[in-house]
């Protein structure tokens, strides 16, 4: 309970009782009746509202992994850069869907021979596809930003299914990928956009 409204109720308690006291029961026989009801001021923050997160419903079997602090560091510099980049968090899940599917949400570097290509980052973006130089790409806000404006770029990808929208931005071999991931991306938007 805040301290303003602790000290405006237990102002108004003391006012009460203290009339009571002075002013004294009306008659000889009344008996003064006290009902106690618990005074709850609860301060709400904001929830996401996972049907806002999850508007199409699931695809398919979902998949989940456990976090490392690296891991959970990205997940909030997604959710920073999507709404600098002025999304909702619907955007942030269809972002966060599509590191875990690309990277596990891990900023990979060039991994030698087992490369896709020249693919490196968060969103496994390449340099030679225009994405921006490897620096860039390697910085989960500007990956992240990178990826938002190509989703911008996606006409009506808010009805979409998460799959469809990430598939068109990424253009990946693998385009049903994405939509294992949809679940766990929601939990994270809505543990981590209000905090």
């Amino acid at each position: 309970m805040n301290t303003m409204l602790r000290k405006s109720v237990l102002g108004i308690a003391g006012l009460a009782f203290a009339g009571g006291m002075i002013a004294g029961p009306a008659t000889a026989n009344a008996v003064p009746s006290i009902e106690s009801k618990p005074v709850v001021a609860t301060v709400q923050a904001d929830k996401v509202d996972k049907g806002k997160l999850i508007p199409h419903g699931v695809q398919g079997e979902q998949s989940r992994i456990d976090l490392t602090d690296e891991q959970a560091a990205n997940v909030k510099a997604i959710i920073a850069a999507t709404k600098k980049a002025g999304m909702d968090e619907r955007a942030a899940v269809v972002a966060i869907a599509t590191a875990l599917q690309e990277s596990k949400l891990v900023n990979l570097g060039h991994l030698g021979e087992r490369n896709d290509h020249d693919s490196q980052g968060l969103f496994q973006q390449r340099p030679s596809s225009g994405w921006g130089t490897v620096e860039q790409i390697t910085d989960p806000e500007y990956s992240t930003m990178a990826f938002l404006k190509g989703l911008k770029q996606v006409d009506g990808w808010q009805d979409m299914p998460l799959t469809k929208a990430a598939q068109t931005v990424q253009v990946s071999a693998y385009p049903f990928h994405y939509a294992q991931w949809e679940t766990q991306a929601a939990d994270l938007v809505a543990e981590h956009w209000n905090s």
